[in-house]
């Protein structure tokens, strides 16, 4: 609803409630912090909210991946070693950027006016890196503490 609603105002602007969508890959990798998991959170997101009956069916799933794999370049880009608030916040932009070349092609934005490109991807940037970045970080960051994540490096990272 706040995507339509958005949208309806200025369309494109909708991008702006998309970043909570794109949280599951920034989570996975900050958590997880291993080649793939990104990917396989998004993917694994994408796939219960498809069997759940997502209205967008079957390609929830191409859009989990893509997302995923935007994550996943950040991260390989800083060679799964840095998971600061910076990394986090840029990983959250590029599930985005995975999200906006996919939908070009498979939501027909590719015929939609420069203006609505243009609006929808910076709202996307920056629903991507509050949404899913900033937050994904802070909400890792709170796990942590609780001694939920201790299996996991970030929880370990914690306690150090």
């Amino acid at each position: 609803a706040w995507f339509e609603a958005m949208d309806a105002v200025t369309p494109g602007l909708g991008g702006i409630a998309t970043g909570i969508w794109l949280i599951g890959g920034v989570l996975g990798g900050l958590i997880i912090r291993k080649p793939g998991a990104a990917i396989y959170v998004e993917v694994l997101a994408a796939t219960v909210s498809a069997v759940l009956g997502s209205q967008w069916g079957i390609s929830t799933l191409y859009s989990g991946l893509a997302q995923g794999i935007g994550v996943e370049i950040i991260l390989a880009i800083f060679l799964y070693r840095k998971f600061g608030l910076g990394v986090s916040i840029l990983a959250g932009m590029a599930a985005g950027w995975g999200a906006f070349i996919l939908e070009l092609f498979t939501s027909g934005n590719l015929a939609r006016s420069f203006e609505f490109k243009l609006i929808y991807f910076v709202t996307l940037n920056i629903s991507g890196a509050i949404l899913a970045g900033a937050l994904g970080f802070f909400v890792v960051k709170a796990l942590a503490k609780t001694g939920a994540l201790d299996r996991f490096a970030a929880g370990r990272e914690q306690r150090a």
